[in-house]
């Protein structure tokens, strides 16, 4: 009997803890909404949160992909190989090195034709420059002919004059004519010295064929064998090349 009372008065006490609820519940039906507004709110600030996390995320990948580095390019070392990225700088570096390669492959062919009209320009002074020495060389070729024919037309002149005042005798050499034709004859010598011409030494010089012509053999006791007694024709020789060679007689063995 006992239990049942317990069991009933259980019963009463739940059923107004229950009531009581539902009366609390009643009396507060904003806050109940703000809650569920709040939590409403909050699902949706969070979802759009997502969303831009994920439009960052696309923009990022669109970048990377945008500036990604080539196949080729070294990997990043020590902590930029643990971050797994690039410094600006360096990606800078690199896309400027890739651009002026660029520029260099499409100025190749341009600075192949400026090396080939170098070449060409090198090529034509130079064969310029061996022209105008070949030319200097011919011109003082001729000039030295011409002056050599000039000189040999004038030294029979000069052997006339030797000859003419050779044959002077003693008493007549200082007549006014004699000193006069031997002013003309000494004037000769010295401008034909000025312009190079010199006479060549033979009296008592070794024969040499390069500027002794010998024509006669002679005894004397004076010279050694082989050295020149006599001239009998004077040599000359201009520019160090001999116009005419001295006519002599050598001292035979």
């Amino acid at each position: 009997m006992a239990d049942v009372e317990k069991e009933v008065a259980k019963e009463a006490e739940d059923e107004e803890q229950a009531q009581a609820a539902e009366a609390k519940k009643a009396e507060t039906p904003d806050q109940t909404e703000g809650d569920e507004a709040s939590e409403g709110k909050s699902a949706e600030q969070e979802s759009d949160g997502i969303k831009q996390e994920a439009a960052e995320d696309e923009s990022e990948a669109d970048q990377e992909e945008d500036t990604e580095p080539d196949e080729g390019a070294e990997e990043p070392v020590g902590e930029d190989a643990g971050n797994g990225k690039e410094s600006k700088a360096s990606w800078a570096e690199r896309m400027a090195a890739k651009k002026q390669a660029k520029q260099e492959k499409k100025l190749d062919p341009l600075k192949e034709r400026i090396a080939e009209l170098e070449d060409r320009t090198k090529r034509q002074l130079a064969e310029f420059e061996n022209f105008r020495k070949r030319s200097e060389k011919e011109k003082q070729a001729m000039f030295e002919v011409g002056a050599k024919s000039v000189i040999e037309k004038i030294l029979p002149v000069i052997d006339n004059f030797e000859r003419g005042l050779a044959t002077v005798p003693e008493d007549k050499k200082d007549d006014a004519f004699v000193d006069g034709m031997n002013k003309v004859y000494r004037q000769m010598l010295t401008e034909l010295d000025n312009i190079g011409v010199k006479p060549i030494e033979a009296v008592g010089r070794e024969f040499d064929p390069k500027f002794h012509n010998a024509v006669m053999q002679v005894a004397s006791e004076e010279y050694e064998a082989g050295t020149v007694a006599q001239e009998l024709q004077k040599g000359y020789t201009y520019r160090d090349s001999v116009v005419r060679h001295s006519m002599v007689a050598v001292v035979s063995e």
